[in-house]
């Protein structure tokens, strides 16, 4: 009986070593025979103390099981095998890379968390197509310059390692979008930062800062900016011109006073707890319209201002921990969730009633406002002026925050007195929230040069007039529908649509997608019964919020992995 011819240990037709065993930690043949067809290779908790070799040459090398059976079936054919693009090794014993890292050029996906690496091999400069890159939890004091040649890297995660400087050359990862060095033992951020020119989240917290640099205003794609736990004695005042940050986080630090926000009207939550400013003033607020969590806990602050009732989007606010005597009756107005007010020498509010929670305070402090014999919707703060004639017109927030604000009048028309009010005035922001619109004041065309953001959710609108797409500057419309308006896809400047809490049944991919400019979509709490596939290929997105509607797909599992997850996922489901 012939036995079947063994293949040669080397075939120099083909190119290929056989697949040997390594006199290190062996692989499992099954994970390499799956990983050769998934192109994914899972090593991860498997008390390795060094890369088996077989790993490195997972696509050069014959495998094992060719050594025993020369005839393959169409789905067993091991010379069509996939390239290797995502390797994790998170979570064992490894103090070294090798070199021959360099023989997985095909990597876009590299995890090597939780490893005791100190050093870096420089052949990681020949993963051109490595997009993202896990060093986190190691024992790196330094990188390797060779890292800058990664023009591809989209996130690079360097948390918790001992790293006290950056090479230079970093700022030639223009497609880095997600980095964080925080948890190391950085004294200084490089000015060349600000080329990071496809940033959007840098995380610095827990390091040793003492200062940012003046040029981290250029990155203008950032909208998460996490400094915590440093020592940051001032904040360079042009942090407050970045137009795209939602999120800034500075905590546990020196700051003894805030810088001004006149640009950032898209942040949304700011934590400063646990630092030293003693002075909250109105310049510092003026500008905070879509801000939803303001954390002063911890501080050295002795009274808040009247302009604090103005931010009618703030939902949560920590006031406590300061030195706080009493608080302005204009801020039971505000809507807010939570209100935190403990560890404050409070004079004006019973104990019992602050103990009850944030809406029991908010109603003592509106019924204060009652007693006094103001309007509880009318509120001026006390710098304001009012026209004899126009009492109704915060003409405050008309030349010092460029706000028209006419909110919670149950007003079925705003009146003409309003708009007459702006005269020669610059209005950027317009708030009609809170009324009985049934359609769009035909005056606020008026302000159609000038005006970026329009409030008018909460009303009875049916439809939206046309002339909003006449709107230059508009960026951010907040509406309330059954029905989303045609209008909205034809307004190309609009950045963000907020149409929560509503019973809108459907939206179009295709009109949606033409919106280029679009990067925050809240459909939440709607009545959608489907999401259509394509709305997938609206890439331009970077926040998708679908949660609270009556699909079955996506699942909650999917929604809960974020917007690119749910925007790969509706891809995938696209008819071919």
């Amino acid at each position: 009986m012939s036995r079947p011819l063994r293949a040669p240990r080397f075939d120099p037709r083909a190119g290929f070593h056989m697949e040997g065993k390594d006199s290190g930690p062996s692989v499992p043949q099954g994970l390499l025979k799956a990983a050769r067809s998934s192109g994914q290779l899972n090593l991860a908790g498997r008390n390795l103390g060094e890369v088996p070799q077989c790993v490195w040459r997972i696509n050069m090398d014959i495998p094992e099981e060719a050594n025993q059976n020369l005839s393959f079936s169409s789905t067993e054919r091991w010379w069509e095998q996939t390239d290797l693009t995502k390797l994790i090794i998170s979570s064992n014993k490894l103090q070294s890379l090798s070199d021959d890292l360099r023989l997985l050029p095909a990597l876009t996906v590299l995890d090597i968390h939780d490893n005791q690496l100190t050093s870096l091999p420089s052949a990681i400069r020949e993963l051109e197509n490595l997009q993202k890159l896990n060093i986190s939890h190691n024992k790196l004091k330094m990188l390797p310059e060779e890292i800058t040649s990664l023009k591809n890297l989209k996130a690079l995660h360097l948390q918790h390692n001992e790293l006290t400087c950056i090479p230079e050359g970093f700022e030639h990862l223009s497609s880095l979008e997600d980095l964080d060095l925080s948890n190391n033992r950085l004294a200084t951020v490089p000015a060349g930062f600000a080329l990071l020119s496809s940033l959007l989240r840098l995380n610095l917290s827990s390091n040793q800062l003492k200062s940012l640099p003046a040029e981290i205003s250029r990155m203008k794609r950032l909208k998460h900016l996490d400094c915590d736990s440093n020592l940051l004695e001032t904040v360079p005042p042009d942090v407050g011109s970045m137009e795209s940050l939602e999120l800034l986080y500075l905590r546990r630090n020196k700051l003894r006073v805030l810088p001004e926000f006149p640009s950032s009207r898209q942040l949304k939550e700011l934590y400063l707890s646990e630092n030293q400013i003693e002075m909250l003033g109105a310049e510092h607020l003026q500008h905070l319209q879509a801000i939803l969590v303001l954390d002063l806990r911890g501080n050295k602050l002795q009274s808040v201002p009247e302009e604090m009732a103005l931010l009618q989007s703030l939902e949560r606010l920590d006031l406590s921990n300061n030195d706080i005597s009493s608080l302005p009756c204009s801020l039971g107005n505000l809507h807010l969730k939570f209100l935190a007010l403990e560890g404050n020498p409070l004079r004006t509010i019973r104990r019992e009633i602050i103990a009850k929670g944030t809406q029991e305070v908010l109603k003592y402090l509106r019924s204060k406002i009652k007693d006094d014999g103001t309007s509880q919707n009318d509120f001026v703060p006390k710098t304001a002026m009012t026209l004899p004639s126009e009492s109704r017109v915060n003409v405050h927030a008309i030349v010092t925050l460029k706000l028209l604000d006419y909110s919670d009048k149950q007003a079925a028309l705003i009146p003409d007195d309003i708009f007459d009010a702006t005269k020669s005035n610059i209005i950027t922001s317009v708030n009609f929230s809170k009324n009985q619109l049934c359609e769009i004041p035909q005056r606020i065309i008026e302000l159609k040069e000038m005006v970026s953001d329009v409030n008018l959710s909460f009303n009875k609108l049916s439809f939206v007039s046309q002339e909003l797409c006449l709107f230059q500057k508009l960026t951010f419309l907040d509406l309330r529908f059954k029905v989303l308006p045609a209008v909205l896809y034809h307004i190309p400047t609009l950045e963000a649509v907020l149409i929560s809490n509503n019973q809108v049944g459907s939206v179009d991919p295709q009109k949606m997608k033409l919106m280029e400019n679009l990067s925050t979509l809240d459909l939440q709490n709607n009545d959608l019964l489907q999401i259509p596939p394509e709305l997938g290929n609206c890439v331009q997105l970077r926040t998708l919020l679908l949660d609270g509607n009556p699909f079955r797909v996506p699942r909650a599992a999917i929604l809960m992995k974020g917007t690119a997850a749910v925007l790969e996922y509706l891809r995938d489901r696209i008819p071919a």
